[in-house]
């Protein structure tokens, strides 16, 4: 038997972080079984799915690299198959039609939770002696008012619901479209799909599609039910936490490789383990290991794990998501380091590309005025003798390396019999306008010989302007 898992998200916003990790789970099983897996997009809710949503959904999974082998399939697009199955339903008499008014249904669910009852249809319909077509009406699936429902779920164990606390769902409305409840029975039959990895919300759900199942005779796949995914507060995670769109995370300087590290952690663990490549991910994953708890989302760890990324993956590849944060931000880079540089120079400091695109802003682009602060402390009167000898000495070197670099500096504090601190710190002030970068001599060496020489011109001119003020 060929496994395959599918990810089947609705098309009413964004890939959030919740149905990333479900696609992830998925993805991975399928990948580590040798198998398929499916995307697939659930829009019959028509009046909220939108192309856009589709787009955001497309743009996520092919960010974090989630492949899919099938699909994407579009239920708005099997209309048919779900209307024949249905009448098949109703010739089998599984299934009937139902005329109770809103009205009535309404003031039935209003009764019965006034009585402490669990809100059902009663079956008003249930044996109708005559079933007319062209009149308003919904098609209820004839569920069974004897027995149970076990399945053996892979994250929460034996799971077993009596057939009497189930009511006969709808699963045609009125307006002649199917219910999300019958359209994945069928999707999941007609796909072969062999593992159904979804969210705890849908647990209720799946003892309604396994009797579906059994009246098409379908096979029942197998389940794993995760649970959700809770904020830094404790409480399910939402927009107030901020970034829950998968492709925000993007947005805010996250590699793909440490967002799914997170992820595949956020419930499940092998060991003690904490970073694991997607080749690690694929050999020890398992629907079994997965916790039934709810997972805590931890931002600080998330940015540990997204430096642990930029530092050490290889630097052509973290350069390549660099590019796009530099472009977002406005920088030209026609004339400056190449990318890969100012990842192994500065990808040690930073937690985020963005933080990184930022803060290599000076290696491509003249800033405006010093760092006030910095500028205050370091550009005083005693940094002008300093600056005005290591200029002269940068501007003599022929082949301008770090280590050229590095050994004008100490020429320069040896000559004025200072410390290296009263020529570095003026330096780093008067070529990168603030008071933190890498070692100088890399600094420099990224910023440039021509670029580095002219703004301590324009450092000397400041410290002079201030003896004299």
């Amino acid at each position: 038997m060929t496994i395959k898992t599918r990810f089947a998200p609705s098309p009413t916003g964004y890939l959030h972080v919740g149905g990333a990790r479900t696609a992830l789970y998925s993805w991975l099983y399928a990948q580590k079984m040798g198998g398929e897996f499916v995307l697939r997009i659930e829009d019959t809710d028509i009046e909220r799915s939108t192309q856009a949503a589709i787009d955001a959904i497309m743009e996520g999974m092919e960010w974090l690299g989630l492949e899919w082998n099938e699909g994407p399939y579009y239920q708005t697009k099997r209309f048919d198959r779900y209307k024949e199955l249905l009448t098949q339903l109703l010739e089998q008499d599984k299934a009937y039609r139902c005329y109770c008014p809103s009205e009535r249904l309404d003031a039935m669910r209003e009764e019965q939770m006034a009585n402490g009852e669990k809100p059902r249809y009663d079956g008003c319909c249930r044996n109708l002696s005559e079933y007319p077509t062209d009149v308003d009406h919904v098609i209820r699936f004839r569920t069974p008012q004897e027995g149970s429902v076990t399945f053996d779920d892979h994250v929460r164990g034996t799971i077993t619901t009596q057939n009497s606390e189930l009511d006969d769902l709808i699963i045609q409305r009125t307006d002649g479209s199917p219910t999300y409840n019958f359209c994945v029975v069928i999707d999941d039959w007609d796909m072969d799909i062999t593992h159904v990895v979804r969210g705890e919300d849908h647990i209720n759900n799946t003892p309604r599609q396994i009797n579906i199942l059994k009246a098409l005779g379908a096979p029942i796949p197998e389940y794993a039910h995760v649970s959700m995914i809770l904020g830094d507060d404790g409480k399910k995670l939402s927009k107030r936490h901020g970034a829950v769109g998968v492709m925000q995370y993007r947005d805010d300087g996250f590699l793909p490789e440490a967002l799914l590290n997170y992820l595949v952690r956020l419930g499940w663990s092998h060991g003690d383990q904490e970073v694991f490549s997607i080749d690690e991910m694929k050999e020890h994953f398992s629907l079994d290991g997965i916790n039934k708890a709810a997972s805590g989302f931890n931002t600080e760890k998330l940015l540990w794990l997204n430096n642990h990324y930029i530092k050490t993956m290889d630097t052509s590849y973290v350069a390549k998501h660099l590019q796009w944060h530099m472009e977002e931000q406005g920088i030209d880079m026609s004339n400056g380091p190449a990318l890969t540089e100012i990842v192994s120079a500065m990808g040690e400091r930073v937690n985020t590309l963005k933080e990184l695109a930022a803060a290599s802003k000076y290696c491509y682009v003249d800033f405006e005025e010093f760092d006030a602060n910095a500028a205050k402390k370091h550009l005083r009167g005693v940094a002008l003798a300093p600056l005005e000898l290591v200029a002269t000495k940068l501007a003599a070197i022929d082949e301008w390396t770090a280590e050229n670099i590095q050994q004008a500096i100490e020429a320069t504090a040896c000559e004025l019999e200072v410390g290296m601190g009263k020529v570095g710190m003026p330096l780093r002030v008067a070529v990168t306008g603030a008071g933190q970068s890498p070692g100088l001599d890399i600094t420099l060496k990224l910023v440039g010989k021509a670029r580095s020489v002219e703004r301590i011109a324009e450092a000397v001119k400041f410290v002079a302007a201030r003896i004299n003020s």
